[in-house]
């Protein structure tokens, strides 16, 4: 480990691949299961979704669980690798991140009660068919909205990972600023989501091309160059 640790280039290619791997379960996670099965406005279509993939549901809610305590890994990571430059927003970057990965694990527990409520005909019994699947739509909608939550903090963690790459001399200075203003498109679809849902919605494509642009660029930065040779002797 610490052979790791006193290698810059090795930890930065290591931790490319722990993001990487935190990219492709929260796709898995978000992108696929979720979208397979939850259908805002349709509590029927969402509830007949979630009793038909249980077991699907189950491997997206331990795929989350896991990207979100390998992304916390990754921030420990890109401490060890840009505290020399300035420890207190590397600091602060893991923190923030850490709280992310927080909300995101509390979450899951509300796709983990739809779930239940798919799977357990007592609450059919108790709210009717139809309030049982209210009842889950309504799981999953605090699911989604739980999920704005931690993008604050997912997006503002880009904030001092932007500083430090553009400030360090190991990353592209573009690179730093593709990812501050990554960290203002999350928050700003959070933001207008929360208060003209009808406005986000049309901008949400474009508002998510540039973090997108910006996490990929790192995670190719950090498993191809790992950092910028010229910078590996003052790390």
């Amino acid at each position: 480990m610490n052979n790791l640790v006193n290698s810059p280039k090795s930890l930065a290619r290591v931790a490319g691949v722990l993001y990487l791997l935190n990219a492709i379960l929260a796709g898995f996670a978000f992108g696929y299961v979720l979208g397979k099965v939850y259908i805002p406005g349709d509590p029927s279509a969402s509830a007949a979704n979630v009793a038909a993939n249980v077991g699907l549901v189950r491997i997206g809610l331990v795929a989350d669980l896991a990207q979100a305590a390998i992304i916390v890994i990754v921030g420990m990571m890109l401490f060890e690798l840009l505290k020399h430059v300035g420890r207190n927003l590397a600091g602060a970057m893991v923190i923030l991140i850490s709280i992310a990965s927080a909300i995101m694990c509390l979450n899951d527990v509300f796709q983990f009660a739809a779930v239940l409520v798919a799977t357990d005909p007592s609450y059919a019994s108790a709210f009717g068919a139809a309030g049982s699947q209210s009842l889950i739509l309504l799981m999953l909608e605090l699911h989604h909205h739980g999920f704005l939550i931690a993008q604050v903090f997912f997006g503002l963690w880009l904030f001092p990972m932007g500083v430090l790459a553009y400030k360090s001399g190991m990353f592209p200075k573009a690179l730093g600023l593709a990812l501050i203003v990554g960290c203002l498109c999350y928050l700003a679809e959070v933001i207008a989501t929360f208060l003209a849902p009808g406005f986000a919605a049309s901008i949400k494509t474009f508002l998510n091309i540039p973090p997108t642009i910006a996490e990929l660029w790192m995670v190719g930065y950090l498993l191809v160059v790992g950092v910028s040779g010229s910078s590996v002797d003052r790390a």
